[in-house]
């Protein structure tokens, strides 16, 4: 029997329907308690459809609400129904919302296609033919409702479960049926027709499927025929669509390259935002692709010219931003301050010998504690794309941005030669009387420092001066961007010139730090982010200048709002992280601290706003080093404090995870990372407060080195490797109990949250070992276990670099140590050891690895037999190798030759010759 709606039921759904609109938040919030309850009950998703569809005298919210509680509601059903009751409920909702795709009410009808949507994606592909059937005739209906209808639910379905209608009908794929009906229906005579055909293509040929490919040249001249459509949202669904023919196939638009660069340029030009922007993808789609690199040259006089014309600010963007006036004592919304997310510390980056691998960090240990905040935006390098951090609605992705960043893009791509196209523009640009045209050319001459810095660096030396002159400019969106084009081109100011740094490097640094107190927020960001950069390139360059840094750096904290302050941490940590030692000389934390300390004092536990602070202080700490030890105590203490806390309000989380908010991880994470960095710092000085804290820090690594948090657990490990080196008489009596969880973290193939968790115990286990190093017998019953795992990773091509180099390195360090544990199974390991580790810049980290691989070779020279010549060549790529390692080598080297006798020459013969006569200069064989 069909399912059947009862009288008081349906009073009771539209009672409550009606209530989610009124403005009593008592009755909204017994509404909510209720709709919660009713949500996985059958019979209410059958009440909602019915109020959906046949309660056509309800208001139209109202039957809206109920179809997209339907929709949730859907979505969060899992299995097939409980029992007869639920299979006639979900078969009436299935039956019902079909009849709503003719509904007159446009709405309602979206409504619907939200909830076949869901019903859809819920089910096996083609498990609900009567809706796919009464969609597909739904195309070809009498009725224009059904027909927008039925397009408005497959629109929804390409784009969210297009892999729903991957089904075999008639011995064809579904899609091969219908995306040529789709093609057709682009020439519709009703534009919203035209325009959900165009959007179901697009969506079905960004995941590339097939039937899409199959007639892509009918789809080719369908979007040709739409390109001067008189709907802004067709024209910008072919310029979407082009940009994916162009990523998908550009074979196809190859023969009309020079057609399609007309109509996108001409799109570029378009008086719709929207079309504009659009088209603008299409060229920065175009210049990412370097197999197009040919194709694209041609047309860099057209393109170039457009880029900077959209890089002017828009008047929207001049009625946002155009705020001249000194504004830093207004209080920032909160809507100015981004989300970001803290990043634990890793140990993984290393520094390579090879110039072209990509950016280096500082040696085998910790990755470089730069800019530990990141935007929770995907952006390959934060300094750079500071001008895209507009403030207020304009902070979305927009004309000028596109155009920048494809400039920028072209620039990398085409150097000199776009540089070429583009001086005679950028010579009007930045002389322009009109200060929206000359910003737009400073933003250019910062968007093409990377790229086209060979030939730029001829006209530096008046640039440069330029920019400076105009970091006094009136304007303060002129001198916000001038910041962050200096910033592009720090390098050459602080390497052009060492000997005479007063022509740019200290004018620079004098000029931005003026924009650090500039009046205007939006400037002191700007100044601020940039000075940041210029310390990063500066280095101990630095050093000397740091007093006037500092005092200008800490009046800042009297000028700065919210937002700036987080900037402004940032900026005396990396000057920290940039001067190292120097900053703890005498006098220099005097004038540094008292700010800090101020707001230390001031912030509560958990308050987010502590977070940079203890980020900032971490730097401090590690730069400053035994100078720190009059701040040592309390900032101890009250990391101990946070850690015990969080996992306090952790522990009531997990009994009762309904009732209690779940803690803020990154408290723990920043104060076990401050901890690092006073361990670094300060030694063995840390020692008395690590042996008499309260509540007892070991006691607390134990519990975060095995918390349900990877980040908790990364920094935990870090913390772990750190005390190794400085504190381990303290650490030595807990290792046989700490070390258990540590080698359960190092797996192959860990998850990706978990990476850096295995780097870091990894890096960890490394650092214990050595302090073993003479009395073993503790570490030993732990070797077979750490090889078992270490290995495995070490093997794997799919490991990342710089887990298969700590792998490496602590293998070598293990066999420094025990090596009779792990020489037997040197033969399974010895080629990938060498490779990994060969490129890596000589340093301590790998001088202890490669002694405990000369020790293996020792214990098991059969082990090396069949990897001989990559060990010869990790030798060789040696550049300074301590004493002991070089002795090492030349002993294995010449017992080797002496034990093969004649046979020596057969084994080193198809040597490279390089590695041959470097052999023979170095080590006489």
């Amino acid at each position: 029997m069909a399912w059947q709606p009862s009288e008081q039921g349906l009073q009771e759904v539209l009672g409550m329907l009606r209530d989610t609109s009124s403005t009593d938040s008592e009755v909204q919030r017994n509404v909510a308690q209720r709709l919660d309850q009713l949500r996985f009950v059958p019979d209410f998703l059958a009440y909602l459809a019915h109020v959906l569809i046949h309660c056509t005298n309800e208001q139209d919210s109202h039957r809206a609400v109920a179809g997209l509680l339907l929709k949730n509601a859907v979505n969060q059903r899992s299995g097939p129904a409980a029992n007869d009751n639920d299979a006639r409920a979900m078969a009436y909702v299935k039956a019902t919302v079909l009849n709503g795709l003719a509904d007159p009410d446009q709405i309602v009808r979206q409504t619907v296609g939200t909830v076949i949507t869901s019903l859809i994606s819920n089910e096996e592909p083609g498990g609900w033919p009567e809706a796919l059937d009464t969609l597909t005739k739904g195309m070809g209906a009498g009725d224009p409702n059904v027909v927008e209808g039925a397009f408005n639910s497959l629109q929804k379905i390409c784009e969210d479960a297009p892999h729903k209608l991957e089904f075999q009908v008639q011995d064809r794929n579904l899609l091969d049926h219908l995306v040529p009906q789709f093609i057709e229906f682009t020439a519709y005579n009703t534009p919203k027709i035209r325009l959900y055909a165009l959007q179901i293509l697009q969506s079905l040929l960004a995941i590339r499927v097939p039937a899409v490919t199959a007639n892509i040249d009918t789809y080719i001249q369908a979007l040709f025929s739409k390109a001067a459509d008189q709907s802004p949202d067709i024209r910008k669904c072919v310029c979407a669509s082009l940009g994916l023919i162009l990523g998908a196939r550009p074979d196809k638009l190859v023969p009309e390259m020079s057609n399609v660069v007309d109509y996108i340029a001409f799109c570029t030009q378009d008086d719709d935002e929207t079309v504009a922007l659009e088209a603008c993808e299409f060229w920065l789609t175009f210049a990412e692709d370097s197999s197009l690199k040919d194709q694209l040259r041609p047309f860099l006089p057209k393109i170039a010219p457009l880029l900077l014309k959209g890089m002017v600010y828009s008047d929207y963007d001049i009625a946002v931003l155009d705020i001249d006036e000194a504004d830093e004592a207004v209080a920032d919304k909160e809507t100015d301050i981004k989300p970001r997310n803290y990043s634990s510390k890793v140990h993984s980056t290393h520094e390579s010998n090879d110039p072209s691998s990509s950016k280096a960090g500082s040696g085998l240990s910790r990755e470089a504690q730069d800019r530990a905040f990141e935007e929770d935006e995907d952006e390959e390098d934060d300094d750079d794309d500071d001008y895209f951090d507009d403030e207020e609605g304009a902070g979305e992705w927009n004309i000028r941005k596109c155009s920048a960043a494809a400039l920028d893009v072209m620039a990398v791509s085409f150097g000199n030669d776009l540089l070429e196209i583009l001086l005679p523009y950028l010579r009007d640009r930045i002389f322009d009387e009109e200060w929206t045209h000359r910003e737009s050319g400073i933003l250019a001459l910062g968007a093409i420092a990377e790229g086209c810095i060979d030939g730029l660096e001829p006209h530096l030396p008046q640039l440069i001066p330029f920019l400076l002159k105009s970091l006094s400019d009136k304007k303060a969106l002129v001198r916000s961007i001038t910041c962050w084009t200096l910033g592009r081109y720090a390098s050459w100011c602080v390497h052009v010139n060492l000997e005479d740094k007063t022509q740019y490097f200290i004018p620079t640094m004098e000029g931005l730090l003026q924009m650090v107190l500039d009046g205007n927020k939006r400037v002191q960001e700007a100044g601020c982010s940039a000075f940041a950069t210029l310390e990063e390139e500066a280095g101990a360059e630095m050093a000397p200048f740091l007093e006037p840094i500092l005092r200008n750096l800490t009046f800042a904290f009297s000028k700065y709002q919210q937002k700036n302050l987080l900037i402004l941490y940032d900026a005396i940590g990396t000057l920290a992280d940039s001067v190292g030692p120097a900053l703890g000389q005498p006098g220099y934390l005097d004038i540094l601290m008292p700010p800090l300390v101020e707001r230390w004092q001031r912030l509560g536990d958990q308050d987010p706003d502590l977070v940079p602070l203890l980020e900032c202080l971490s730097s401090i700490s590690i730069a400053a080093g035994q100078s720190f030890t009059t701040y040592t105590g309390p900032v101890y203490q009250r990391c101990l404090n946070i850690i015990h806390t969080t996992l306090t309000l952790y522990q009531a989380f997990d009994q009762d995870p309904d009732n209690v908010e779940e803690p803020d991880r990154t408290f723990i994470v920043v104060a076990l990372d401050l901890l690092s960095g006073l361990v670094q710092g300060l030694g063995d000085h840390m020692h008395p407060l690590i042996r008499d804290g309260q509540p007892p820090l070991l006691h607390l690594l134990a519990l975060c080195l095995t918390h349900f948090e990877p980040p908790v657990r990364q920094s935990a490990h870090a913390l772990l490797g750190d005390m190794s080196m400085t504190c381990f008489p303290l650490l030595k009596p807990s290792i046989p109990q700490i070390l258990p969880s540590v080698i359960e973290q190092i797996v192959v193939e860990p998850p990706a949250d978990c990476i850096s968790v295995c780097n870091n115990a990894a890096w960890a286990v490394g650092e214990i070992a050595l302090q073993y190093n003479g009395d073993s017998s503790a570490l030993e019953p732990f070797v077979p276990a750490l090889i078992q795992r270490l290995v495995p990773i070490l093997l794997n091509s799919k490991s990342p670099k710089s887990l298969t180099e700590n792998a490496a390195v602590t293998i070598g360090r293990l066999g420094l140590v025990c090596p009779a544990l792990v020489a037997p199974d040197l033969g399974n390991f010895a080629q990938a050891w060498c490779t990994a580790l060969w490129e890596i810049k000589d340093n301590d980290e790998k001088d202890s690895a490669f002694r405990g691989f000369c020790m293996l070779i020792s214990a098991n020279p059969e082990g090396i037999q069949n990897s001989f010549v990559f060990f010869c060549n990790a030798v060789c790529k040696w550049q300074h190798p301590s004493g002991q390692l070089d002795q090492m080598f030349r002993t294995i080297l010449q017992g080797l030759k002496s034990g093969l006798g004649a046979n020596w020459e057969a084994q080193v013969g198809n040597f490279p010759p390089v590695i041959r006569q470097r052999m023979a200069e170095r080590y006489g064989v």
